[in-house]
């Protein structure tokens, strides 16, 4: 049974059981300040959990793809050194939305897995919740006496909070859980063992299958527990497990799936799987982190420094550097297995066969740019250990070599060894446990359990596509503290704000009472959820108020993102019906858009472009917006859907002639409301992804003013009617004057050669040349460059006191450097003396410094060192 045939027959089970299929939701989390990445198939549903949005099925099935990157078993660095855990992986679940509860959850579960998938009722062992004292909550005796009904009493465990009681985080809905476990071991070994014993013991062949949680309570800030108006169950079960077991395998990465990845990387790499750990690990860890880019992509999640882009590219680079320490792969790879992944798993997820030629250009320039640094930090690592004779590798240098250059710690003590090296891991260790409570510490937030003053309220109206202001009330407030200051999150009834979504920048504006006016400094949304952010609270919170938005900033916002529709169909127009948008930012000031293309856009097309979408703004169209309209109709209509966005049933339509997309921000009523647009920048942010910077309005009229000033400007100073001719004009002059000038220092550098020989001294039968005066340091380092392997034992040390800024030069013949001795180490030791610092290679380093005074001192230093 492939794992592809495992997830229908999973699906078409619970179709049997009157459920709703749903398709897997984007694994990148988009309007979501709480999640990056779906990491549960139960994200989906939060909002419905939490009491922000009525269900409209009551029972709900799917293969979601989730993304775990950190948590128990979870850290990236410990992914695939067991046999069933991933980063990406598909849960398997069933949901009920306030229909069933206990009984047919349970009741389900042992059915399919042991009539329908047909495992071993004897392998199988059960879990539930064994209370919690310091809760207040009591043994689920419920799901136990259901549980009896079906499995001896001998393969019932009770099971701790940590094991058996889900929470959603440190608040929200939660519950107890109940866990079927497998064990898998062979014949010989359960005799020696009872399976009851290992479960929840980390045993890799005694594992967790599926998870039956059963969601009744709401957990308060305080730490109490309170009921939930309505009951839930929310199953998952990890379709790479249930695939191991039902394949009759002990790893999940003997699958299907995984081997027939694996199969391809061992061809690659002219290497055999389960031939050498070492290489098995890699093999495994690229498989694994090739499905967790690949997917990120194809859901709109580019590679970055920042971020959700952070965390893809740093997994992206694990695979990296794993195939070039452990499979001698050191060039591009990872790009040329996307092929075989999209065969494997693009029936199922169409996304894969859609973004197939994007991820594979993104990952073969990730892998391209990730090689140079790998060898950019190997480069410091042999300099590194040039210019440090101790055999101990500095912890936060290695630390510096993970952070900065991706090196993983064990490549960085492989290469110490290799050098007969050590690292100091304690110090390393230290510096990583900085970097994580730095990251905790940007990212704590305390939020405060909210006040409801108008319970039957559960959310925002929004009427601001049609009005600014509107009359309110505030429903509920929540205080919210971090990095040590504090705001206010208040929900209303109905707003006109528009909260943060799809590029678009959240309103501002004011909460005004008869008495009060309080600021509204941004409005975001979470679990839909609509926020309003100030500072302070109104004096009288059960007051009516007036909603205003900040008109004039909205205005130029709305014409901004309707200027991003503009462009996008003139990128369309001119570049192709290739292009499609990747992200965008638009707010008051400006707009930027990102978009798939594979080469730089040239200025003649730029200009296209622009010519278009400012024609598009010239003819002034109206704007046809169609709401609440099937997605069926919306593409009937030629609407443009962005890819890996998620849409409702019903949705919304923004027609500018023939520039139609689905959207749910604010827009203009005519085009010609936008103004004058102007390009300022396009440039690569990742392979097959272009970025266009532009302004519209005011802000393009005075970017073209200020343009326009700049040209004066030139054109007085050349004292030239026409600028170009004249800045022409001053390049040639100037590229004269700089080979006349090269051409001067180079014979000023012969001489001083010739005349400095003549004052070679030997000390302990070491050569030694200095010189301190106010030549420019370039000269002294070219001529100690050209002198330091005339002479054998050769120490040359040049100060210079040029424009009264003190330089230190100290270059080393070859041979002396293979006594141990380092330009670098010295340079550093007198950089003291002249108050600076300095480094550079074994065989030659410079110093600079504020303390012309200390040079002489320095270079006696220098010497004293070199030759004692």
């Amino acid at each position: 049974m492939t794992t592809n045939e495992i997830r229908k027959i999973f699906l078409d089970f619970f179709e049997s059981k009157q459920h709703e299929i749903f398709p897997s939701d984007s694994m990148v989390i988009k309007n979501d300040p709480t999640l990056m990445f779906t990491n549960a198939g139960m994200n989906q549903f939060k909002d419905i959990f939490l009491g922000h949005a009525q269900p409209k099925f009551l029972r709900v099935a799917n293969s979601q793809k989730c993304l775990r990157v950190s948590g128990k078993h979870n850290d990236l660095e410990e992914v695939v050194h067991d046999t069933y855990h991933h980063t990406m992986f598909e849960m398997l679940g069933n949901w009920s939305l306030g229909d069933y509860f206990k009984k047919e959850a349970i009741t389900w579960a042992w059915e399919l897995l042991t009539e329908v998938f047909s495992i071993p009722p004897q392998h199988l062992y059960v879990t539930v919740f064994g209370g919690d004292e310091k809760d207040g909550t009591e043994k689920d005796t419920e799901a136990y006496d259901l549980w009896k009904t079906i499995v001896p009493e001998e393969r019932i465990l009770f099971g701790s909070k940590k094991d058996n009681f889900w929470e959603m985080g440190e608040t929200g809905p939660c519950g107890p859980c109940s866990e079927i476990h497998v064990d898998i071991r062979s014949e010989e070994e359960k005799a020696k063992v009872s399976g009851r014993e290992l479960v929840n013991k980390d045993h890799p062949l005694v594992i967790e299958i599926w998870n039956l949680v059963f969601i009744q309570y709401n957990r308060l800030a305080n730490g109490s527990l309170s009921l939930l108006p309505n009951k839930y169950v929310d199953t998952g079960m990890g379709l790479e497990r249930l695939a191991m077991v039902l394949q009759g395998k002990q790893s999940n990465y003997d699958t299907d799936i995984f081997q027939s990845l694996i199969g391809e990387i061992a061809l690659l790499s002219q290497k055999t799987y389960g031939a050498q750990s070492d290489s098995d690990i890699a093999m495994r860890v690229i498989a694994d982190h090739l499905r967790a880019v690949s997917f990120a992509i194809a859901d709109g999640q580019l590679p970055s420094n920042t971020g959700a882009g952070y965390v893809i590219r740093r997994i992206l680079r694990r695979a990296v550097r794993y195939g070039y320490t452990f499979l001698n792969l050191n060039k591009p790879f990872l790009h040329s297995l996307v092929s075989k992944l999209v065969a494997l798993m693009g029936a199922y997820f169409s996304e894969l066969t859609h973004q197939q030629h994007l991820i594979e250009k993104v990952l073969l320039e990730e892998e391209q740019s990730f090689l140079r640094t790998l060898s950019q930090g190997i480069q410091k690592f042999e300099n590194y250990v040039l210019t440090h004779p101790k055999p101990l590798i500095d912890g936060q240098f290695a630390f510096e070599l993970f952070d900065t250059y991706g090196f993983p710690i064990d490549l960085t003590q492989l290469m110490a060894s290799e050098k007969g090296y050590t690292v100091d891991m304690e110090a390393f260790y230290q510096g990583l446990k900085a970097q994580k409570e730095r990251s905790r510490a940007v990212a704590s937030l305390e939020t405060e359990d909210w006040i409801e003053l108008h319970p039957q309220s559960t959310h925002s109206h929004f009427v601001g596509y049609d009005s600014l202001e509107t009359e309110c009330h505030i429903v509920k407030y929540r205080r919210i503290k971090a990095k040590g200051k504090q705001f206010y999150q208040l929900v209303l009834n109905q707003t006109p704000f528009y909260a943060e979504a799809g590029g678009q920048v959240g309103d501002k504006g004011l909460l005004e009472s008869v008495n009060e006016k309080i600021q509204i400094t941004n409005t975001i949304k979470e679990n839909n959820l609509v926020l309003h952010i100030c500072h302070t609270l109104p004096e009288n919170l059960t007051a009516t108020f007036l909603a205003k938005v900040d008109i004039e900033t909205r205005k130029a916002t709305q014409n901004n993102h309707s200027a991003t529709h503009l462009l996008h169909y003139a990128l369309r127009k001119v570049l192709g019906n290739h292009v499609e948008q990747k992200g965008s930012l638009v707010n008051e000031e400006r707009f930027r858009f990102d978009f798939s293309h594979f080469e730089k856009v040239s200025e003649e097309e730029l200009f296209k472009v622009e010519s278009l979408v400012n024609k598009m703004v010239r003819e002034n169209i109206s704007v046809n917006e169609l709401r609440e309209i099937s997605i069926e109709e919306s593409k009937n209509r030629g609407a443009m859907a962005l890819f890996g966005e998620k849409y409702g049933d019903k949705v919304r339509v923004i027609q500018f002639g023939e520039a139609i997309e689905l959207c749910g921000g604010t827009h203009t009523s005519a085009t010609g409301n936008i103004g004058l647009v102007k390009i300022v920048s396009e440039g690569a942010i990742a392979a097959g992804v272009r970025r266009i910077e532009a302004l519209s309005g005011e802000k393009a009229e005075e970017y073209v003013y200020q343009f326009q000033q700049q040209n004066n400007e030139i054109k007085q100073l050349l004292n030239a009617p026409h600028s170009i001719p004249a800045i022409k004009k001053l390049i040639q002059e100037n590229e004269t004057y700089r080979k006349t000038v090269e051409s001067f220092e180079q014979e000023r550098t012969i001489n001083f050669i010739e005349q400095i020989k003549n004052q070679l001294t030997t000390i302990n039968n070491i050569h030694v040349i200095q010189h301190l005066g106010s030549l420019s340091p370039e000269l002294l380092k070219n001529a100690a460059y050209h002198l330091k392997n005339e002479y054998t034992n050769l120490l040359i040390v040049f100060g210079s006191d040029a424009e009264q800024k003190p330089n230190v030069i100290v270059a080393l013949s070859d041979d002396l450097v293979q006594t141990g001795k380092s330009a670098a180490v010295l340079v550093r030791e007198a950089s003291s003396f002249i108050q600076g610092g300095g480094g550079g290679q074994a065989n030659l380093a410079t110093a600079g410094g504020k303390n012309t005074a200390g040079l002489q001192e320095a270079i006696q230093k220098i010497i004293e060192k070199a030759t004692t």
